[in-house]
C-alpha cells in the first residue's frame, strides 16, 4: 500500500483529496488528509458577516463530510515535515509516512507580526474580518459605530483574497448610507500598493469607484505600527492616519509548520514551480493554493484551477513521467461594490483583467469589469457551487486555462 499525504483540509486540500480518491485504486493507495480541526469554513462568506449578510453558523461544515469516503481524515496538529525521510510528525507523537506529499496548509493573518496591532483594543476599536472570530466581532463593532473615521488598512502584501479589503470598503459605504450615517462617517482606504489594485486596468476602474463613493485612497502606505492609545496608524516614512475604527488586514503568513520544517521562505510559503506546482523541496512534494509562493492570487478560484493541473501532474509523476500540465496563473473573482451589485475580473500571469463577457462571448451571462446586479447574484450563488460542485471536485463548466474568449481588446 502506497501513501499520499495531504496537509490541510481547506479548499485546495479537499479538492485534491476528492480528485485523487476517484483517480487512484483504493486497493493500492491510501489517501490521508490532516488538519487541526473538523470545521471547514466558507471563507468568502466572512466578508458579509459584519453587515449581517451571513451569520457565522451559515458558513461552517464538517471537514470529514466534505471529503470522499475513500480519504482518511486525521484531526491533529502538524509538528514538522521531514522531506529527507518522507514522513510527517504530528503532535502527540504519531508519525505519518508518505510516498507523495501535497502541502495545502494555506495562509492566515498574523497580527503578531505588526507592531502594536494586538493589545487591549484588538477586536474593539481595531477589527478584522479574515477569521470567523474577527468577522463576528466586527459585526458588533459596526452595529455600535455611530460616526467618525473608518480606516481600512492592508499591512503588507501578499494577502488572502486581494480584493476583499476593497469589497469591505464598498460594502461599508453602502451600509452606512442605508443606516443614514454616511455623512457622519469618513472612510479611508490605506494600502501599501501604488494604487487600489495590482492590475492597471482594474486599478484605474476601482480607483474611480472609490472617488465616486467618497472613499479616500492613501497609497504607498507601508505600515510600521499601530498606536492604539493614540488611535492612529503610522507608516515607515512616518505618515500618520488617525482612526475611530480600524479594520485591518494584518501581515499574512503561511503555516508555522513550514518554517519549523525549514522548507519555506520568510513568510512560510513553500517555494513552488509556478507552472507544474512541484515544490523545490523534493521531487515527491507538491504545493497548492495559499501555501505556495506563486505570483498568483491567494484565492479559492485559483486553488480550484491549480487542482485541475495538479491532479494531472501527480498522476504523471506516479507513473514515472515528468509533470507536463501547466498552470497559467488563471484567477477570477467577483468584487462586491455595494447596493446589490458587483464586478467580475478574470486574468492570468500574463493577461490583466479586461472588459467583455464571461464565460461566453456576447452571451456571457456575466459582465467583466462592469458593475451589475447579475454579478452580485453570481457571487451569492457561488456559496452553493462551492459546497456542491467545487469541493466535491465535480466537473465545472469553466476550464482551468485562461481564455481570451469574450474579452474586449484595445
Amino acid at each position: 500500500m502506497k501513501n499520499i499525504l495531504i496537509l490541510g483540509a481547506g479548499t485546495a486540500g479537499t479538492i485534491m483529496a476528492n480528485k485523487l480518491a476517484r483517480a487512484l485504486p483504493s486497493a493500492q493507495w491510501r489517501i490521508t488528509v490532516v488538519d487541526r480541526d473538523n470545521d471547514h469554513a466558507y471563507q468568502p462568506g466572512f466578508l458579509f458577516v459584519p453587515f449581517h449578510g451571513y451569520e457565522p453558523a451559515d458558513l461552517i461544515r464538517s471537514r470529514r463530510k466534505t471529503l470522499d469516503a475513500r480519504a482518511t481524515f486525521r484531526e491533529a496538529l502538524i509538528e514538522r515535515i521531514e522531506p529527507d525521510k518522507n514522513r510527517v510528525h504530528l503532535k502527540g507523537g504519531d508519525v505519518l509516512p508518505y510516498d507523495f506529499l501535497i502541502i495545502a496548509t494555506g495562509t492566515q493573518p498574523t497580527p503578531s507580526q505588526n507592531e502594536g496591532m494586538l493589545g487591549d483594543e484588538w477586536h474593539k476599536s481595531v477589527g478584522e474580518f479574515y477569521t470567523l472570530e474577527g468577522c463576528t466581532k466586527l459585526q458588533h463593532q459596526l452595529d455600535n459605530f455611530k460616526g467618525g473615521r473608518l480606516v481600512v488598512n492592508i499591512a503588507e502584501m501578499p494577502i488572502k483574497c486581494p480584493v476583499a479589503p476593497l469589497e469591505f470598503a464598498f460594502l461599508a459605504e453602502s451600509y452606512f448610507r442605508a443606516k443614514g450615517l454616511r455623512d457622519k462617517v469618513e472612510i479611508d482606504y490605506v494600502t501599501p500598493l501604488p494604487s487600489a489594485f495590482t492590475k492597471p486596468k482594474a486599478a484605474e476602474l476601482l480607483g474611480d469607484f472609490l472617488d465616486k463613493r467618497r472613499i479616500k485612497l492613501e497609497a504607498d502606505f507601508s505600515l510600521a505600527r499601530v498606536e492604539q492609545a493614540e488611535k492612529k496608524i503610522v507608516s515607515w516614512d512616518e505618515r500618520e492616519i488617525p482612526y475611530d475604527l480600524l479594520v485591518t488586514v494584518p501581515t499574512n503568513m503561511g503555516d508555522p509548520v513550514i518554517g519549523a520544517s525549514g522548507i519555506g521562505d520568510e513568510f512560510n510559503y513553500v517555494p513552488t514551480d509556478k507552472h507544474t506546482l512541484l515544490s523545490s523541496v523534493a521531487p515527491n512534494i507538491f504545493a497548492i493554493g495559499d501555501a505556495t509562493d506563486l505570483p498568483s492570487s491567494k484565492a479559492g478560484s485559483v486553488a480550484h484551477f491549480q487542482a485541475d493541473v495538479l491532479i494531472e501532474n501527480v498522476l504523471s509523476v506516479i507513473a514515472g513521467r515528468a509533470p507536463e500540465a501547466k498552470f497559467d496563473g488563471h484567477a477570477n473573482c467577483f468584487i462586491e461594490s455595494g447596493d446589490g451589485k458587483a464586478l467580475l475580473i478574470d486574468f492570468s500571469y500574463d493577461v490583466e483583467p479586461l472588459p467583455g463577457t464571461y464565460p461566453l462571448p456576447l452571451i456571457g451571462p456575466m459582465s467583466l469589469l462592469k458593475e451589475t446586479r447579475l454579478n452580485h447574484l453570481g457571487k451569492l450563488m457561488f456559496k452553493w457551487v462551492y459546497w456542491n460542485m467545487l469541493l466535491p471536485a465535480r466537473p465545472m463548466p469553466v476550464g482551468h486555462q485562461f481564455s481570451m474568449t469574450g474579452k474586449a481588446i484595445g
